[in-house]
């Protein structure tokens, strides 16, 4: 079966596309140490194993540095083909879709509350907070039993 050019593209899910981006930023990144190496095995290790969780983005090899840069802009680029909007998050929630739904008023068809009444919970407890004053049944807030802590 082949697809015909009219044919809608089907949408890819969010994970799927940040996945194909980020292998692609991995493999790009890899290629850009090795260019930095000078294909020099020992060199290629000495960056390789000078990447550590407290890297900064300016003790990166200047290539790896320029690679991460163009695969980033290639990122926003590739979510926004895909039909993701990118940009600041308040900005995002203002603009809706206009295409949206709008909310319909539904009739409440819950009917009666079901279960215990609003005094009591279930075991026959009073509510937290409520009733006697809020403390303890019985008195005091001390005494007795395990101590916390």
């Amino acid at each position: 079966m082949s697809k015909s050019t009219n044919e809608a593209k089907m949408p890819r899910a969010a994970n799927d596309v940040m996945q194909s981006i980020i292998f692609s930023a991995i493999l790009d990144g890899l290629a850009a140490l090795k260019r930095a190496s000078g294909g020099l095995p020992n060199q290629l290790l000495r960056d390789v194993q000078a990447i550590h969780p407290n890297v900064t983005f300016a003790d990166l090899p200047k290539e790896l540095q320029d690679q991460i840069a163009e695969t980033t802009r290639g990122a926003f680029t590739q979510l926004l083909k895909e039909g993701y909007a990118v940009g600041p998050r308040q900005q995002m929630q203002q603009s809706r879709p206009i295409d949206r739904v709008p909310e319909r008023q539904r009739p409440d068809r819950r009917g009666p509350p079901r279960g215990p009444s609003q005094g009591h919970r279930r075991g026959g407890r009073p509510p937290k907070g409520g009733g006697n004053g809020g403390g303890r049944p019985g008195g005091g807030g001390g005494g007795g039993g395990k101590p916390r802590g």
